[in-house]
């Protein structure tokens, strides 16, 4: 048996989900998650063999999710689960640690191969999403770009953090709350990271995140 993980903050998403992986007798899905950060506790607690993952979550989104879990648990693969089918999300997903990318339409369809693909070590992308990165990856080597492409790539993961509760409206005194920090040190992750973006104010850091795909648009 395979044992999943799947992490979406829809509930009807991940009930349709379960019984299209479960009907196939040999996955198992072990727990469910609603938000960034219960994907990766639940992740390093359970150690599944494969974490489904979709990329606009609360709390923390599924890049740096994945991120973490890659990071802290090496051995879980992870497989996005997305409406999301342009290059940039599918390039910072892969550039993550994510061994495979469905979009949710093929999900009935695709889903199960690309768990079992990744619980084989494998890759596995949709044709088109493929022929997109390899453009992607061209198109980087051409223009002999090094390093970071975005500048919120640059930012620690605290700071990241802080950026996603903050787009997302979160008070600092709340975000403290949540990430366990002092209003201070919260203050400080928010000016340093403010200052690395060039942001000013609430209003540029909400449509800077929402430019890059860390929180969506309401």
């Amino acid at each position: 048996m395979i044992r999943v993980l799947l992490a979406d903050d829809h509930t009807i998403v991940r009930q349709g989900v379960r019984m299209c992986l479960e009907a196939t007798g040999d996955i198992d899905v072990v727990a469910e998650a609603e938000d960034g950060q219960a994907a990766v506790q639940l992740a390093l607690q359970l150690r599944p063999d494969v974490a489904v993952v979709d990329l606009t979550m609360p709390r923390l989104n599924g890049v740096d999710a994945i991120r973490q879990i890659k990071r802290d648990a090496p051995q879980v693969e992870v497989v996005v689960l997305s409406v999301h089918d342009s290059e940039a999300y599918v390039v910072q997903a892969l550039r993550a640690g994510a061994a495979g990318y469905v979009l949710k339409r093929n999900a009935a369809t695709e889903l199960v191969a690309a768990i079992h693909a990744a619980q084989d070590g494998q890759a596995y992308l949709h044709p088109s999403i493929a022929r997109r990165v390899i453009d992607d990856y061209v198109s980087r080597i051409r223009d002999a770009e090094g390093g970071p492409t975005e500048p919120h790539e640059r930012l620690t993961p605290r700071e990241r953090e802080v950026l996603q509760l903050a787009a997302e409206g979160h008070s600092t005194r709340a975000i403290a709350g949540l990430l366990s920090l002092s209003t201070k040190t919260v203050e400080h992750h928010r000016a340093s990271l403010m200052t690395k973006l060039g942001l000013h104010g609430q209003t540029e850091l909400v449509k800077y995140a929402i430019r890059t795909g860390l929180v969506e648009s309401s």
